[in-house]
């Protein structure tokens, strides 16, 4: 118990990821939810991040250096940023909250410093021309038949 309470209070995902790959969008692949994400923030708010959410991850540019160092990590936490930045969230999130909670989620699983910081710096320099531009149910792609 003590060590959930630790856990808790730099915050806490309590689903694991689970999504599918569903197309391509300028070449960034898009990924729909297949069941809720929920994190638990430091101040115990609950955010849930729906089934059926569409996201493209973390928009790292695709310079090979950049990309290196950046690309492909932090995927949790890139979901949890992309819903806080669709207008209608729940909660809505101010542009720097749902900045500092993208960080709160990176520290919360372990990411580490060096990789953090420029992702938290690079979303609060670069991501304003993508905030609350879309709703939560915006679809990249229409939902279509589950092939399994």
């Amino acid at each position: 118990m003590a060590a959930l309470a630790k856990q808790l209070e730099r915050g806490l995902f309590i689903t694991d990821l689970c999504m599918k790959e569903i197309g391509e969008k300028k070449g960034r692949t898009v990924y729909e939810l297949l069941q809720p994400l929920i994190f638990i923030t430091r101040d115990g708010r609950r955010i849930v991040v729906p089934t059926g959410f569409q996201t493209d991850l973390a928009s790292v540019p695709r310079l090979p250096f950049v990309y290196l160092l950046w690309g492909d990590r932090a995927h949790r936490e890139a979901v949890l940023h992309d819903y806080l930045f669709r207008k209608d969230s729940v909660p809505v999130a101010t542009f720097m909250e749902a900045n500092g909670l993208f960080l709160e989620a990176m520290t919360s699983r372990g990411v580490r410093w060096a990789i953090r910081w420029p992702m938290y710096a690079a979303v609060c320099a670069g991501g304003r021309g993508s905030y609350h531009k879309l709703l939560v149910d915006h679809q990249y792609f229409p939902a279509g038949p589950d092939i399994f």
